[in-house]
């Protein structure tokens, strides 16, 4: 690699790659690499620090049983856990209808009308529904939202987080007797509510309808298989967590979120929604709806930062519903309810008092604050947690994995003895009168009521995990999302239940293990950016944007420099640049690239002396989003410093940082760091992601509190995750990432990235052009490829080559950005030369192809990349009217024949698709037209 390259060592490219004056001098100070055994082995007794109790705490977290068809299948199968967003809709077939089961399964229980892929949490859920309320609304002089005052606090919390900046005024209140003033856009309600009473919204939603302000609800999608949906009362958006859906605790995550809204404010939504379309042939095939459209794309005047979802866990979400079906889920709700009631009326005949006139599975009690001090004693020593939200008040939370000998340690510790008996099943009525209690069928699509044997199960999550491209399967050579290896040793200990089954609001001290990890890990990448401190809590790069702003915010204010909101953003930058900073309540101001795609310095500085007094921060890639290191990189920084800014460094690059630099070397103020991307968290197929946020000094007062654990800085801001330390179970495979590298491993990591992008370089130069390079010509982690030239002289573009690598059995690069007409490559560390090569070889067999059309060899509309990918189907099929052959449709390398990945559909028409928007499961009679 290095002869092709012409550098004598890897040293010596890194020399020429990384500025001398940002260049690291000495090692990392991390400790010593450990073995996968070594390091498995110290784990478990970490994870015996944890003490799994049974936990009743709800808060919209439950403990679940995950049935094991799906654990083994799906969460802990690469071939569900790596493969990327699919924005390369014949390449992502299965996991593109899972999603579809999912919103189907959200739809069919919320009784609305649409449903997006998933979201990072509840809390960021109830953010978007109230600013998607807002937007419809539409009025200056409608700014307020009642917000009821039984919500959950730590969703309560994100609400005041991302409502403030935005000028939104929450007013929290007691429902049933608000009024609506002409300034009420929306009413933020929840039912079951922080008390686990269930509410009757219909009377809410007419008076709010009434007084023309819609009405967003958080729901339980457990309950609401026993529950009138919140849609049939006429609610307007509907949200939640599909966590007790078969997804384990993991100490707060990750969870799939579910959002749910009406058609006519689809545009308004925010993530993703898959919908249905057809292919080139016409048949039937899924894909991203109105993708283009993803918020963040529409950088400042985006009016959501989201840029990932829950993707791997909406899709364990929607194969538990599958599997167990209707008829199964029903079950499961009546068995939690029915034990919830023979509960009540056990623990009400000791002397409490149960305050919730109708449940689903939460009681809440009352009784002197002693004995609630002895209910919390005798509930420790059994390893039982229940909640005590209140003096005096206890609630207990029931959940799919509570047995009939559990009810009795529960009754036991409100003063009974433990022999008690309670009443058989059905001995109790239900609290849910008639009118709170679900009329409507659910779920009624074939896919929901077949599939419940574990024979038809595995083979239905198989048959759909061979329609995708993982990296099981292939290379996925797509620039700035570094996808790289998600280590087997990595992942294990995430099913472990000492990490699993944790509930993320149980006392600290039952989370020692965790804790212990927290501030392993912390440290760690503390020393690996430079920084001074870091917050876990971001759950996502986006919002790890977010938090980072809002802590810039925060110093500023506690400076008293109040006005300072405008933020400095590159051309380069990523979408969700600017739309974190709308989202912070910033202005942005956009700053000039010269030609080489570095920050134009003349066009920073007068940018920054112009907003002198009013500079919040820049926001700056670093290498760049073109793949290059800016020589002037501390200049830039300097600059920012000169006129009273701070300098926030988006982390998207650091594969191309580790152990060479650091954002604090550059001068950078913060930075939020991608785990799904540098620290080896798998993408999951769209999600999870955890982007937490390193910090100087100055800056370590404001890191993110949390309502319910104290976490966070001594002045913090208000939380921007539901739960203290986000989607915690995934912290472990960055934990182990780094334990397993050491500071040489993960330094090597880093040169070899770089060397594999200059490789690639050096291979493919000859034939597509290379948009940018440093002064040197070198590149760093990731390069761009500009292919207008060949739009211009043959009609072939970016797309036809994205569409043409399936046959060759990759996924595509990332396609038009940042530049478009251009494909971006990121090969990361994880590739052997044999598959480097590979790739190569592809992509200049694609470029002779490409060829062939400029020389009137190949037809110009007729040809293997115009009508690329090419299915089974379609070169076995009895006609072939192309003018090329079957062989170089299917096979235009030979090492094809051996290693062939078959697309399931050929080119999917996506304007069609976002015309005739579908959604959900289309009924079955549809698939029998086509």
């Amino acid at each position: 690699m290095l002869q092709a390259i012409g550098a004598p060592s890897v040293d010596a490219l890194i020399a020429e790659i990384v500025p001398a004056d940002i260049r690291a001098t000495k090692p990392l100070d991390l400790p010593a690499a450990e073995s996968e055994a070594g390091y498995h082995r110290r784990l478990r007794t970490v994870a015996a620090e944890n003490r799994v109790f049974r936990s009743y705490i709800g808060l919209g977290y439950h403990d679940t049983i995950t049935p094991a068809v799906v654990a083994r299948n799906v969460f802990e199968n690469p071939g569900w856990y790596t493969p990327y967003t699919p924005y390369q809709a014949e390449i992502a077939q299965g996991r593109l209808e899972s999603l579809l089961n999912f919103q189907t399964v959200v739809t069919d229980l919320t009784a609305m009308e649409i449903a997006n892929a998933s979201l990072l949490d509840e809390a960021t859920a109830a953010a978007e529904a109230v600013t998607l309320m807002m937007r419809v609304k539409h009025r200056a002089d409608a700014l307020t939202c009642l917000v009821s005052d039984r919500v959950f606090p730590h969703v309560m919390a994100v609400l005041e987080s991302r409502a403030e900046p935005l000028g939104i005024k929450l007013h929290v209140t007691d429902l049933s007797t608000a009024e609506f003033t002409p300034d009420v856009f929306g009413v933020y309600a929840q039912s079951p509510d922080d008390q686990g009473e269930v509410v009757d919204l219909k009377p809410l939603v007419d008076r709010a309808h009434a007084a023309g302000a819609l009405v967003a609800v958080g729901a339980d999608l457990l309950a609401l298989t026993l529950m009138t949906p919140p849609g049939e009362a006429g609610a307007d958006v509907v949200i939640g967590n599909a966590q007790r859906f078969g997804v384990p605790l993991g100490y707060g995550g990750p969870h799939a979120a579910f959002f749910a809204t009406r058609e006519k404010f689809v545009r308004q939504a925010p993530g993703r929604i898959i919908g249905v379309s057809v292919d080139s042939k016409g048949r039937r095939a899924f894909r991203m709806a109105l993708q283009t459209r993803e918020q963040h794309i529409r950088r400042e005047k985006a009016t959501s930062n989201i840029c990932t979802a829950q993707a791997l866990l909406a899709n364990m979400a929607a194969f538990y519903a599958v599997y167990h079906g209707p008829d199964g889920l029903k079950e499961i709700g009546a068995r939690v309810h029915d034990q919830a009631g023979r509960l009540a009326a056990a623990i009400s005949a000791l002397g409490w008092k149960q305050t919730n006139g109708a449940y689903f599975d939460t009681l809440r009690f009352e009784g002197e604050a002693s004995r609630v001090a002895k209910v919390r004693t005798a509930a420790e020593i059994r390893g039982i947690n229940l909640r005590y939200p209140a003096p005096g008040v206890v609630q207990i939370s029931l959940n799919e994995t509570v047995t009939e000998s559990d009810l009795p340690d529960v009754l036991s510790v409100f003063g009974a003895a433990g022999a008690t008996r309670i009443g058989a099943p059905g001995s109790v009525t239900s609290s849910l009168t008639a009118g709170l209690r679900r009329a409507s069928e659910f779920l009624t699509h074939p896919v929901f009521n077949t599939h419940h044997s574990e024979t038809e199960m595995m083979r239905y999550i198989r048959g759909l995990e061979r329609k995708d491209i993982g990296l099981d399967t292939a290379m996925i050579p797509l620039g700035s999302c570094t996808m790289k290896l998600n280590a087997a040793a990595e992942m294990m200990p995430v099913s472990w239940p000492e990490f699993s089954r944790l509930h993320p609001f149980v006392p600290i001290e039952q989370a020692e293990g965790y804790q212990a990890i927290f501030r392993e890990l912390e440290q760690a990448l503390a020393t690996i950016t430079g920084f001074h401190a870091v917050s876990l809590q971001p759950n996502s790069g986006a919002q790890g944007e977010y938090a980072g702003l809002m802590v810039i915010r925060a110093y500023h204010r506690a400076r008293g420099d109040l006005k300072r909101n405008v933020v400095l953003i590159p051309q380069s930058a990523h979408g969700t640049n600017p739309a974190s900073a709308s989202l912070a309540g910033m202005a942005v101001v956009i700053v000039a690239c010269d030609d080489r795609g570095n920050i134009n310095l003349d066009d920073l500085r007068k940018k920054a002396e112009s907003v002198r007094d009013t500079l919040s921060c820049l926001m700056v890639t670093y290498p760049s989003t073109h793949g290059v290191f800016e020589d002037r990189i501390r200049e830039i920084c300097a600059i920012v410093h000169e006129f009273g800014g701070q300098v926030y460094m988006d982390g998207a690059n650091m594969n191309a940082q580790v152990g060479v630099t650091s954002p604090a070397a550059i001068g950078a103020d913060v930075c939020h760091l991608n785990l799904h991307k540098t620290f080896a968290i798998p993408h999951g197929g769209g999600g999870p992601g955890m982007g937490p946020i390193g910090v100087a000094a100055h800056l370590a007062p404001f890191l993110p509190g949390h309502a319910l654990v104290p976490t966070g800085g001594s002045t913090p801001i208000n939380a921007v995750s539901a739960a203290p330390w986000g989607s915690a179970s995934i912290l472990l495979i960055s934990y182990g990432y780094i334990k397993m590298l050491g500071a040489e491993g993960v330094t090597a990591a880093t040169k070899i990235a770089m060397l594999s992008a200059n490789y690639l370089k050096a291979r493919l130069e000859p034939h597509y052009p290379v948009l940018y390079s440093g002064n040197k010509g070198r590149v760093a982690h990731e390069l761009i490829f500009d292919l207008r030239p060949f739009k211009q002289r043959t009609g072939i573009d970016e797309t036809d080559v994205a569409k043409r690598l399936m046959d060759y059995g990759f996924h595509a690069p990332t396609v038009s950005f940042p530049v478009a007409g251009t494909l971006m490559v990121e090969p990361t560390e994880s590739e052997p030369l044999e598959e480097l090569d590979r790739f190569c070889d592809a992509m200049i067999a694609i470029r002779k192809e490409i060829e062939a059309v400029a020389t009137g060899a190949a037809d110009p509309k007729d040809n293997a990349l115009k009508n690329a990918p090419h299915t089974a189907e379609d070169v076995t099929a009895s006609e072939w009217n192309h003018p090329y052959s079957r062989e170089q449709a299917a096979y235009p390398v030979p090492s094809l024949r051996a290693r062939k990945f078959w697309p399931t559909v050929s080119r999917i028409d996506n304007p069609y698709g976002d015309r005739n928007l579908i959604c959900i499961c289309p009924p079955i009679e549809e698939y029998a037209e086509v």
